[in-house]
């Protein structure tokens, strides 16, 4: 296709930024998006490349997910340029056009690695795929108690003095830090993050409800996986999780799979949190997209079934969701509309990452970073920066 020319994307349901076109198109030009109308306001140019569907297609902003190791049998922490162009290009099959590359609790050399690799992919990536747009470090700053599948033996306090040298190493690109804010130095690196504008973000935490207290007013305003790694609901004591519930303060990520949380728990907490402060994540393993069998993760073998990543115990290994299975997910278990759905796919990951000004959102002038969704809600084509980074075959 011409480089100069247009993608119009036409008689289709657009979810724009402040509403809903039922007969609507969408215009894609230089990775922007420079027209969103109604089909009668569309007047053809002659070098426009018009893709005409019907309005059973929904065209929404593509999906940022904040949280994910690895796809397709790449993860981040393997600390080469391959593992995260093979993300980059598999993720736009699910709907993601941006994610942060998620670390793991592993040695500092390992976990430095990583940083390093990604900070230089990022400055060098390229348009035709998924964006990374930072990393995620999740870990080793977090609880021993609540470790769940981060390796015990690389757990560590949290020290302002590493992370420093880690953001170096990074190039400026780690933007969501995730920790335990009670342990020694919690809040003191918790007020670092708030200050160099990284978000901080209480998980594989057993903080008490009075301690997430503490740690939003040192900065904090993010949970990591709600409902996993962290101190549960008590009557006498909130925990984590009644933090998350209850103020206001924090966006909370949530892993809608139906198994690290029952689908019944997934309505609880959207009921109490809505859609305003809740984000879609999949905090998935190199296993998605591949057969069942066994896989690494962090040194450790992780057996995946058709649902399920396991430990040898049995803990839970992070998940084999797909993004437009969690969509599919959430409407379901929840009853939320597919607006809502952009809300925690889409702009609330967005305006954390401080990226609203250019994605998150269908509107005029921002990234055309697009997914058009089919009757059943499948990925139909989903565009990274106005390239069309995936077609699903007829």
């Amino acid at each position: 296709m011409d480089t100069h020319s247009s993608i119009i994307i036409y008689n289709v349901t657009v979810y724009s930024e402040n509403q809903t076109l039922k007969n609507g198109y969408i215009k894609l030009t230089n990775k922007k998006i420079t027209e969103i109308g109604e089909i009668h306001q569309y007047v053809r140019q002659p070098k426009d490349h018009v893709i005409e569907l019907s309005p059973s297609y929904k065209v929404i902003p593509g999906a940022i997910d904040v949280h994910i190791h690895g796809v397709n049998n790449a993860d981040a922490m393997d600390g080469t340029v391959e593992a995260l162009k093979t993300m980059a290009r598999t993720l736009p099959k699910e709907g993601t056009t941006s994610f942060l590359a998620t670390t793991m609790t592993q040695s500092n050399e390992a976990v430095e690695k990583a940083l390093r690799n990604a900070g230089t992919y990022i400055e060098e990536q390229t348009d035709a795929d998924a964006e990374v747009v930072g990393i995620h470090l999740e870990g080793p700053f977090i609880s021993p108690k609540r470790a769940g599948a981060q390796p015990p033996t690389h757990i560590q306090d949290p020290n302002v003095t590493l992370f420093q040298e880690w953001q170096k190493a990074a190039g400026g690109h780690i933007k969501l830090v995730t920790l335990a804010p009670e342990q020694p130095n919690g809040l003191a690196l918790t007020s670092y993050l708030k200050e160099t504008n990284v978000v901080a973000s209480i998980g594989h935490s057993d903080s008490t409800y009075d301690q997430v207290g503490e740690a939003i007013e040192a900065g904090a305003s993010h949970i990591t996986h709600l409902y996993n790694g962290m101190r549960g609901l008590h009557h006498r004591e909130p925990g984590v999780l009644g933090a998350a519930y209850l103020r206001d303060e924090l966006f909370v990520e949530l892993i809608t799979d139906g198994i690290h949380c029952r689908p019944e728990m997934v309505k609880l907490a959207y009921d109490q949190i809505t859609s305003e402060r809740m984000i879609l994540i999949t905090d998935s393993l190199r296993a998605k997209w591949l057969k069942n069998g066994t896989y690494d993760l962090g040194g450790q073998p992780v057996h995946v079934n058709d649902t399920t990543a396991t430990l040898a115990d049995g803990t839970l290994a992070g998940s084999i969701l797909k993004m437009n299975d969690a969509i599919k997910n959430t409407m379901s278990f929840t009853n939320c509309s597919l607006e809502d759905i952009v809300k925690m796919t889409a702009e609330n990951p967005a305006k954390q990452l401080n990226l609203f000004d250019t994605k998150g959102s269908i509107k005029i002038g921002k990234d055309a970073d697009i997914v058009v969704l089919n009757k059943n809600l499948d990925v139909e084509m989903t565009f990274c920066r106005g390239t069309l980074s995936f077609k699903k075959e007829d």
